[in-house]
């Protein structure tokens, strides 16, 4: 009960309105509700950033919702599972399935390395990013706002977003085809389909955000499934599977090998999961205490690892089943989705080729969901600008869906792969413009207190960030050079 007269809340209510327009957080939709104390906020306080202590979270209908209560240690896991299953699923969509496709079929298992250094690297980074978001109640594009000018940040954003489009296109083209190769859609008509998930999303939102996580775990849990029964048919031998998890320098020697490779880099690690990971921890109730804090950190970074660790078995039986099949048999060239479908029950049996448009799909309108909400975290982050949740959805989906309906009226059933590889490339360029600022947020005591990186987590962090860096700046002088295509 509060025993202020209206007038005074008033008051306050104004000068909280002044401090936020200095600091750069309001716009006309939140400038009403605190004068008119029509609506009110939750926010979100950060003990070490005592000028951001009050600010609008991302995702707000959803902030902090899921209660975390329960005193043994398998009631917490179960309790914090869930935000690391949504990000897991950005690295085994479709364009991932095109660069592992492509990997195989040329190189039979010399890609696994790096699939698994990719991994190894999204553990990590996906760690920094919700070690952020619990710690500050900052994501990672509001801690960008919170740091950098208007114009950066105003880059940054248009940088995202285009690598959410690029990424969304792999997704859009590939639950296309999904629809096409089972059902005889056409692949336009199948664009347009998948913009329905918008509806799916406000839908399971409304009656809470762990159903969406289930409909999201029940996916992978499909297409697991699907590539398990791949792998038995396919009958891999074991020793040259083995052998592809060691490093190689042919990887580096072999331009087109390197090239593909930075694609897996780029499908594997996705720079738009890093903002998705660092908000939608924070629809977990965990105390606001260091002790609180601390336990949320470790039960998230257990989440995401074990989902991460079926992404890594689902990208791994991608390549494995291509190159078991495709390399083996001298269908080197296989790259499109299509072909790889048409080809499956030829070599490996009835049901094959069913069974991989299922998977593809299930990993095609789940990444469709997922990246959905990362461009509403993205456009809410970088430029806080709150909207109706269906219309900023329409507008975040429609930035996704339109260079997709122009890719499949331009391109059809035909040529898709080269276009989902380089969606995958796109998707490494701007990587190191999340990755860079993630590292050094982390790594900055005044933001992370007690939570701030170690000496070796940080010269780790920056050196994955160098590396990943570095294969860009190579990525992008050999392909304007034309040594790769």
């Amino acid at each position: 009960m509060n025993s202020q007269s209206p007038r005074v809340n008033a008051t306050q209510s104004k000068r909280e309105l002044q401090l936020r327009k200095k600091l750069g957080y309001t716009n006309l939709f939140t400038s009403f509700t605190i004068i008119s104390g029509k609506s009110s906020w939750r926010f979100s306080s950060n003990e070490h950033s005592p000028n951001l202590a009050r600010t609008t979270p991302s995702l707000v209908e959803v902030y902090r919702t899921d209660a975390v209560a329960g005193k043994g240690w398998w009631r917490k896991i179960l309790a914090f599972a869930g935000p690391g299953y949504l990000v897991a699923v950005g690295y085994m969509d479709p364009g991932n399935w095109a660069t592992d496709l492509a990997g195989g079929a040329q190189f039979g298992y010399t890609l696994l390395t790096v699939i698994l250094a990719s991994n190894l690297m999204a553990i990590l980074l996906q760690g920094l990013a919700s070690k952020l978001g619990i710690v500050t109640g900052r994501d990672l594009a509001q801690a960008c706002r919170d740091n950098y000018s208007r114009p950066v940040n105003f880059l940054l954003w248009v940088g995202c977003e285009i690598a959410i489009a690029a990424c969304d296109l792999a997704e859009v083209i590939g639950t296309a085809i999904a629809l096409n190769l089972l059902f005889g859609i056409p692949v336009m008509l199948g664009v347009v389909i998948t913009a329905a998930d918008v509806l799916i999303i406000l839908y399971l939102q409304n009656r809470g955000f762990r159903l969406l996580e289930a409909l999201v775990i029940t996916l992978i849990a499909t297409v697991g499934l699907c590539f398990l029964f791949e792998i038995i048919l396919s009958q891999p031998p074991f020793g040259e599977v083995m052998r592809g998890f060691i490093p190689t320098t042919d990887i580096v020697r072999n331009p087109s090998m390197l090239y593909v490779a930075i694609g897996i880099l780029g499908a594997t690690v996705m720079p738009h999961n890093l903002y998705l990971h660092s908000s939608i921890v924070q629809t977990r109730q965990y105390e606001e205490t260091p002790e609180g804090k601390h336990e949320a950190v470790k039960f998230a970074f257990i989440d995401s690892t074990i989902a991460l660790s079926f992404a890594l078995f689902i990208n791994a039986a991608i390549l494995i089943i291509a190159a078991a099949t495709f390399h083996t048999s001298g269908h080197a060239e296989v790259g499109e989705i299509q072909d790889a479908y048409k080809l499956l029950t030829p070599l490996l049996g009835a049901g094959a080729s069913t069974v991989f448009a299922l998977a593809l799909l299930a990993s095609g309108q789940n990444s469709t969901i997922t990246g959905t909400l990362a461009g509403q975290i993205v456009m809410e982050g970088f430029l806080n600008i709150r909207l109706r949740p269906w219309l900023r959805r329409l507008i975040t989906r429609m930035i996704a869906i339109i260079p997709a309906v122009i890719v499949a009226f331009l391109y059809g059933e035909t040529g898709t792969a080269k276009l989902l590889v380089l969606s995958q490339v796109i998707l490494s360029m701007q990587l190191s413009f999340a990755v860079f600022p993630l590292v050094m947020f982390t790594s900055d005591k005044l933001k992370m207190g007690q939570f701030v990186n170690p000496l070796w987590l940080k010269l780790l962090a920056y050196t994955v960030a160098v590396i990943i860096g570095g294969l860009n700046i190579w990525l992008l002088l050999q392909f304007f050079g034309g040594s790769v295509s």
